[in-house]
Formats: structure tokens, sequence, C-alpha cells
């Protein structure tokens, strides 16, 4: 079917149409737009290329480089050298500290392989405390700046040689 569409390129001039190609006109810009989206979502699939060719591991033989006497480092059959590790919260007037202490154990029970022990807690050079827990609190502090040493000893008494020292400065 044809229908007359006047247009203003041609003044007082007719044209005619079929009723088809207005409507292609008005879908066309929808075609084209499913067709840019298709391509858009096929392409952005995880679609990985293949390696060309398989990873190789080569063994080195680096006595003819190094000349010197490996040692271990860690021997599993040795004691474990102690070591300390303080970590402290003030909170009002009080210390919350957490000790992380290696290769000594708190508890008397402890059969185990560790040395046993406690650790001596020190306020402005003062014996505040003996302590048997890795986590504790040091209570009763005045306000202003205080000198705390943390000492781990045996049971009798006698040092490891692990000591800790820090400041801490209590709010008024």
């Amino acid at each position: 079917m044809l229908i007359r569409n006047k247009t203003k390129k041609e003044k007082g001039g007719e044209q005619y149409v079929h009723k088809g190609v207005i409507r292609l006109k008005r879908i066309v810009p929808f075609i084209i737009l499913l067709f840019l989206l298709a391509g858009i979502v096929s392409g952005c699939q995880k679609e990985l290329p293949k390696p060309e060719t398989e990873p190789k591991i080569v063994s080195m033989d680096l006595s003819s480089y190094f000349h010197a006497e490996i040692v271990p480092v860690y021997n599993q059959n040795l004691k474990e050298i102690p070591s300390l590790f303080i970590q402290h919260e003030i909170k009002g007037n009080q210390v919350l500290v957490e000790c992380i202490v290696n290769g000594v154990s708190f508890r008397e029970s402890d059969h185990s392989k560790q040395k046993i022990g406690k650790m001596i807690v020190w306020v402005d050079g003062k014996k505040y405390s003996e302590v048997t827990s890795a986590a504790f609190i040091i209570k009763g502090l005045s306000p202003g700046g205080h000198k705390l040493k943390l000492e781990v000893v045996k049971l009798n008494n006698e040092p490891y040689g692990l000591t800790k020292e820090f400041i801490v400065n209590i709010p008024r």
C-alpha cells in the first residue's frame, strides 16, 4: 500500500512511500543496537590464550658457585632459643599486657622439652608482682609516666636473660 508523504525538501511536491519502508526506518536503530550489544557480550568471555610451551623446572647445582659450608638454620633436635615480644595497651589507670615468649612455658605442669619459668613485673624500679601467664593487667597506676620492666626468670628467680622495658603515660 502506498501513502502520500509530503516532504519539506519538495515544496508543494508529493512523494509516495510504502508503509514497510517507514517501519523499517524505525526498526533499524534497534537492530544496530542489538548487534552492538551481542558483540560486546560475546567479546567479554573468559577465554584465556593457551601457553605456547609448558613451563619446565630446571634444577641447578649451586655447589660450583658457592664454596661455603651449608649450615642448617633451624634444627628441631636443639632446644628453641627463648625470645620475648611484648604488646601493651593503656586503659584508664591500667595497662593491659600481652606477651609472646618462645621457648619458655609458664605452666609448672608442662613436662615438654620447653624451659619453665615466670615473669617478674617491675614498676618504676620496684617489684610489682610475679606473673605466670602470658596476658595480665597492671592496675592502680597513678597519672603520669611510669617505667615498666618485664623480666622472664626460672622458677628459682634465676634470669633467662629475657627483659623488656618500656614507658607508659597514664592520663590524668
